[in-house]
């Protein structure tokens, strides 16, 4: 399975930043781009890629685990940026970000703990991707456009193992669906 460990927004944020992207998706040269579907949208804590179906009760126990050891904390959308120059464009977080990069420490930890090779260990940067392009792009406008968006502040209560079903028909512009295999709650007793 092609897994990874996410934190979701909650509908009503979704629906908020869908009202921002069909703002931007109305921007000079938006068909550049190829645009992520709402159903995708997340906070990726650890990519787990392709997970020896074995090994998946170990790392849910132990993402299970470490979900009980954080507490529920703040976040919300805001703003967004780029990377690659381009070739992703993004949505940004604030909030309690030093809980939301420890519990992406955490969900890494337990995959490695779980026998998941991880690679090199890079500095969590919270982010919701809302767009890709191939080549570099300049995403300036989109980026400057999101300067003002902030959505309403929830409280993350869970951690979601999702797995990610990439596209097979070859028809462009299809999309990888995503569905939740499990959900830890956060801070939980036991």
């Amino acid at each position: 399975m092609r897994l990874f460990a996410a934190v979701l927004p909650p509908e009503d944020v979704a629906a908020s930043l869908a009202a921002e992207v069909a703002a931007l998706k109305k921007l000079p040269g938006a068909d550049r781009l190829r645009w992520t579907g709402r159903p995708g949208w997340h906070f990726t804590l650890a990519f787990y890629g392709e997970v020896d179906d074995e090994l998946v009760p170990d790392l849910s126990a132990r993402l299970e685990r470490a979900a009980r050891r954080t507490a529920p904390f703040g976040l919300a959308l805001r703003g967004g940026g780029q990377f690659g120059h381009g070739r992703a464009l993004w949505a940004g977080a604030e909030g309690d970000l030093t809980t939301l990069r420890l519990l992406a420490d955490r969900a890494e930890s337990a995959a490695r703990r779980a026998g998941v090779p991880m690679g090199q260990h890079r500095r969590y940067h919270p982010h919701l991707t809302l767009a890709r392009s191939r080549d570099a792009y300049d995403v300036r406008p989109y980026v400057d456009a999101l300067d003002g968006f902030t959505s309403r502040t929830w409280t993350v209560t869970d951690l979601a193992l999702v797995r990610s079903n990439l596209p097979t028909s070859g028809v462009p512009g299809e999309q990888p669906r995503y569905e939740a295999v499990a959900r830890s709650p956060l801070g939980a007793s036991g």
